[in-house]
């Protein structure tokens, strides 16, 4: 675990972690939304458009083919990072939602009435919608894995819900609200023993577990680079080479085709026929700093320090009385560092606010994740969430704060 002296060594690298909310120090946990940019990227950007700016992949100039290197750096930077196969089988969207919703869109030929979709019940919103879209045009049927109490999926389920009909099984590999890891690879093993395409929704993953996979043998993986350090507006979707070359694009225009003609148009070849336009170039190439940073750090160091994090917060919260834990069956190896929490009587909104003015920045409300509030009969929850700059004295401070909005609310 790092020192203390390690943890301010990383704290210094992110500049807003010196700002101060109404008088207070910032304590920020609400990492599992975004998290916070340490300097190199912060000074990539700049670098970028001071040293480099151009369009990439058309041009024959300097900085055009410099930054078209790059990019082209980059994807390959990311294959490496997620152990994939190709670095063609790495796509750049906008984000997780885009991913999600380019392979609902590509896929889309493959549907017809009667075919089945498995999602679950935690699901984001992105992970959700899409799905009900896709089965709303083709005539297809949406079926939901539910979960226990301590928010784990009820497996049993999902094994009674797939047959030859399920096309796609699209699953979180860690859950934005509750923050269990769920078992992705059994769940991907059994799908592909009925023929099933799976979809992970690794969001919450790129800085939390070591990702392969092809170890995974996942068809299709998406994340943003905001939640690992890196800009907002920039993602991949990871998926088989072999599946990607039979899908069809579903954005047309520049840098996507190979020859256009008034009666016919062919496609490039992936990953450039599903990257129509200009993309986020300054977004991919910053992304490549922040890898950096995650693999300088090493993502197991992170991991295991964030346990701590979410290890100590789950003792010293569960002392408060009147708190309820969402996702809490006390086995943390099921666990990342998130924390959904209500206390009683208290509604989410006017906790949040009132800890907003102590300078702790929490998410509150539904979490885009209102089917597993409607599970739990709640609207809305209290999130915190860790990254490897929060400290075991913000904790602390956190534990103390709640038990202050405690107090001025219920007087």
């Amino acid at each position: 675990m790092f020192s203390e002296n390690e943890i301010q060594k990383i704290r210094n690298q992110f500049p807003i972690l010196k700002e101060r909310i109404y008088s207070n120090p910032l304590i920020y946990m609400d990492n599992a939304a975004t998290t916070q940019k340490p300097l190199k990227v912060i000074q990539a950007t700049q670098n970028y458009y001071s040293t480099m700016n151009s369009n990439v992949h058309r041009g024959v100039h300097y900085l055009s083919h410099k930054a078209t290197l790059y990019v082209e750096n980059v994807r390959k930077k990311i294959q490496k990072f997620i152990h994939a196969k190709h670095s063609s089988e790495i796509i750049f969207t906008k984000g997780t939602t885009e991913s999600i919703n380019l392979v609902a869109s590509s896929i889309d030929d493959f549907i017809k009435q009667g075919d089945e979709i498995i999602i679950s019940c935690i699901e984001h919103h992105s992970n959700i919608v899409p799905w009900q879209v896709l089965c709303k045009k083709k005539g297809a049927i949406l079926k939901i894995i539910s979960i226990y109490e301590n928010g784990l999926l009820k497996l049993t389920d999902f094994e009674f819900l797939i047959s030859e009909k399920t096309k796609i099984v699209s699953i979180s590999h860690i859950s934005n609200v509750l923050g269990i890891i769920n078992p992705v690879q059994d769940i991907i093993k059994k799908a592909h023993e009925y023929g099933a395409l799976v979809l992970i929704d690794g969001a919450q993953v790129p800085s939390n577990l070591d990702l392969d996979v092809q170890n995974l043998n996942v068809d299709f993986y998406v994340f943003s680079a905001h939640k690992m350090y890196g800009p907002t507006g920039i993602g991949i979707l990871y998926g088989k080479k072999k599946i990607l070359e039979k899908l069809y694009p579903h954005q047309f225009g520049g840098g996507m085709i190979k020859n256009v003609s008034f009666d016919k148009t062919t496609y490039s070849d992936i990953p450039f026929k599903f990257e129509s336009g200009t993309p986020n170039i300054e977004g991919i190439i910053v992304w490549g700093n922040a890898i950096d940073f995650v693999k300088e750090i090493g993502i197991s160091n992170i991991q295991a320090y964030k346990k701590k994090l979410l290890i100590y917060a789950v003792k010293r919260l569960s002392s408060i009385d009147g708190i309820q834990l969402y996702g809490d069956d006390r086995d943390f190896s099921k666990k990342s560092g998130i924390i959904s929490f209500n206390l009683y009587k208290l509604h989410c909104f006017d906790v949040g606010s009132i800890l907003d003015r102590l300078g702790i920045a929490v998410r509150t409300g539904h979490l885009c994740a209102q089917p597993l509030m409607n599970f739990f009969k709640v609207s809305g929850m209290i999130r915190i969430s860790f990254s490897v700059y929060n400290t075991f004295k913000e904790i602390d401070y956190l534990f103390e704060s709640i038990l202050k909005t405690k107090k001025i609310l219920l007087k």
